[in-house]
This record gives structure tokens, C-alpha cells and sequence, in this order.
């Protein structure tokens, strides 16, 4: 993304940092408390975390017309830049199409007992799960689910190694990861009928005192560009605006029921992972 911007923007020059997603949170975090705002523009997974202690400055690029609701802040503090869809994936060796699960209940069947891996941090799955479904279903479905004795994994990324590699015939991973891996000849698919998907956003937010403000205005609506956001997809990776193609026709917006991490889970974490990993006995 920067390269394709400097290519069209010869006079601007952008220094940047790639971190991990807690990484970067923590240090925008830490570097804000102590006065040092040397960033103009934040990109990460789970921006709601950062909305809340006013790291943000609202910036309503016209790009954002082309975005779901759900993959934006209303009051402009941040637009999706990529999303990444929780699902379910199969081996196919293992499960045949017609007897993989289709939705959450069929999980829940007995020959799926001790055949499941999760992720053992799949806390803003959970609590978007709780305010989507509320607290009685929601909480009802985790302790059945948990009875079916799901193996714990760190990462989506390993999970699908390992689907791939037929430790266990399901997992829960990221829909993207395994378009790639299908590429490569893997036998693996996932289930696009969940209903619904859980989608973590990464968006994109102008720095509340910004050094740069017009060249990080200028960057955000290339980023959030027809352009920009094919770049996005040619890396390998979701983009969240409507009108450019996903990496394949299955994982097309309009055809899946998405619903994006609430700001309340975000600003609640610590309390949706207490529950999650006392739920799955998770040490």
C-alpha cells in the first residue's frame, strides 16, 4: 500500500511501522500517555479499543460512502481497511461437503466430539456471538459446544495447518487464509452459511494531533480507494469496500451474514475473555 501511494504521490514520504495487532495498541497506548503522538495514521485490527481513549480524530473520507456501516465508525473515527471472517473449515479428505456442518447447531452433533480445534484468544468471537444471540442462548450454546470437548490451539493460522494436515477434521480460522491455502492444493474448504459470521475489522483512523493532517487525509482516501483497496486484495487479503472484488466470488459481502465485532466487546474484552476461557476450562 505505501509503495502504490508513493507511486502516485511522489512528494509525499511515508515512515511507517509493522507490528502485531497488540503490539500496535499497546504502544499507541503507552506512547499517547506519556505525551509522544509522533503518528499521523493508525491502521489495526480492533480500532474500538483505541476510539476509546480519543486516540482518533473524525476524518469522513468521501471513499466511505463505498463501505457497509458495519465496517465503519459512524461519527467517521475509522473506516475498514481489510476484514478478516471467522468460519468454520473442514478437511475434505476427513468431511465430505454434504456432511459438513452448515450453521453453530451442528457443531453440536456427537460425531463432532473432540474434533473440533478453536482458538484458545477467540474472546471477540464469543462476546459478538453474546450480543448478537444475547446472553441466555448465547451462554446456553457455549456450554453445550464445550461439552463436545473442542482441542485448543494458539492462532487461526496454526489451525488451519492443522486442519490441513488431518489432526482434526474442523476448525475455527480465517475464511482469507484458506482461500490461499486452497490455491496451493490444500484439502480444506470452510462454510459460508454461518449465520452469522463473525468479522474482526481492520480499519484505518486520522491521529487526534496529527503533525501531517492533510498528507494522512490524502492516504486514508487512497487507502480506502478503488485503487487502494484492490492493492489490499492483491495482498492476499480482504478488502472491505462493496464495489472490489474479494479474492473469490464465495467470500462476496452481499452473500454472507456478516456481523462485525460491537465497540461494547471491544471495550468490555477482559470480561468476554473471563467468560470464555471459564467456560472452556481454558488455563
Amino acid at each position: 500500500l505505501v509503495d502504490a501511494f508513493e507511486k502516485k504521490y511522489p512528494f509525499v514520504k511515508v515512515n511507517y511501522i509493522r507490528v502485531g495487532t497488540a503490539q500496535m495498541i499497546n504502544r499507541v497506548i503507552t506512547e499517547t500517555l506519556a505525551g509522544k503522538w509522533d503518528f499521523d495514521v493508525v491502521t489495526v485490527l480492533g480500532m474500538d479499543a483505541l476510539v476509546k481513549r480519543n486516540i482518533f480524530a473524525p476524518y469522513m473520507s468521501p471513499e466511505r460512502e463505498a463501505f457497509l456501516d458495519d465496517f465503519k465508525d459512524p461519527k467517521g473515527l475509522w473506516t475498514g481497511v481489510y476484514h478478516n471472517n471467522i468460519v468454520v473449515a473442514y478437511n475434505t479428505k476427513l468431511v465430505s461437503a454434504r456432511d459438513a456442518p452448515k450453521d453453530y447447531p451442528d457443531l453440536l452433533d456427537p460425531r463432532w466430539k473432540g474434533k473440533i480445534l478453536m482458538d484458545q484468544r477467540d474472546y471477540t468471537w464469543y462476546g459478538t456471538l453474546v450480543k448478537v444471540w444475547g446472553r441466555e442462548k448465547a451462554g446456553r450454546y457455549m456450554k453445550q459446544l464445550a461439552q463436545q470437548e473442542p482441542q485448543f490451539r494458539s492462532g487461526h493460522a496454526l489451525i488451519a495447518q492443522l486442519v490441513v494436515a488431518g489432526e482434526m477434521p474442523l476448525g475455527w480460522v480465517y475464511d482469507f487464509r484458506i482461500e490461499t491455502m486452497k490455491k496451493e492444493g490444500a484439502p480444506i474448504e470452510w462454510v459460508d452459511t454461518l449465520n452469522p459470521i463473525v468479522v474482526e475489522v481492520g480499519g484505518i483512523g486520522l491521529g487526534a494531533k496529527a503533525k501531517n493532517p492533510n498528507a494522512a487525509k490524502l492516504f486514508i482516501d487512497f487507502v480506502l480507494s478503488k485503487e487502494g483497496q484492490q492493492v489490499v486484495r492483491g495482498a492476499q487479503r480482504t478488502p472491505s469496500r462493496k464495489d472490489v472484488e474479494p479474492l473469490v466470488a464465495k467470500m462476496d459481502q452481499s452473500r454472507l451474514k456478516l456481523k462485525s465485532v460491537p465497540d461494547e466487546v471491544e471495550n468490555n474484552l477482559k470480561q468476554y475473555a473471563n467468560e470464555y476461557r471459564e467456560i472452556f476450562r481454558i488455563k
